[in-house]
């Protein structure tokens, strides 16, 4: 339960970074335990003390989860902006960023799943501040 700020670099296993906090200028902060922040990473951060540098290797499972195929759903074509093409990359009401991944005649295929979905996740940790709980 104690609220927890560090700064991170995640990367891909073949060293693609796809997010790290350091550019925004602000730690990432969150409340351990509070289900808000993937499972590996939440769960890595137990036991860290202010100052300390790790480096989690995070399955599929333990990150954005595995592909899921009932994820990518046909959508009418009416129901998308104009102009939209395979690739294209939507936000959806809710804020959730979703990919064009084919075009039929009067519709198209849009997939759901979490763009990190399937991929194994690499994040160096540092541990900037502990508030404890309560």
């Amino acid at each position: 339960g104690d609220t927890v700020s560090v700064h991170y670099i995640g990367t891909l296993p073949d060293g693609t970074e796809f997010d790290a906090s350091r550019p925004r200028g602000s730690t990432l902060d969150f409340e351990v335990g509070a289900g808000r922040m993937i499972p590996g990473f939440d769960a890595a951060v137990v036991g860290m003390a202010v100052g300390d540098v790790k480096t989690v290797t995070l399955a599929p499972d333990d990150a954005y989860g595995a592909v899921d195929p009932e994820a990518i759903q046909e959508v009418p074509l009416e129901d998308l902006p104009e102009g939209v093409a395979v690739g294209s990359q939507l936000q959806t009401g809710t804020g959730q960023v979703v990919e064009v991944v084919e075009l039929l005649e009067t519709s198209a295929l849009v997939d759901f799943n979490h763009p990190l979905a399937g991929e194994t996740l690499i994040f160096e940790i540092e541990m900037v501040a502990i508030q404890p709980a309560g």
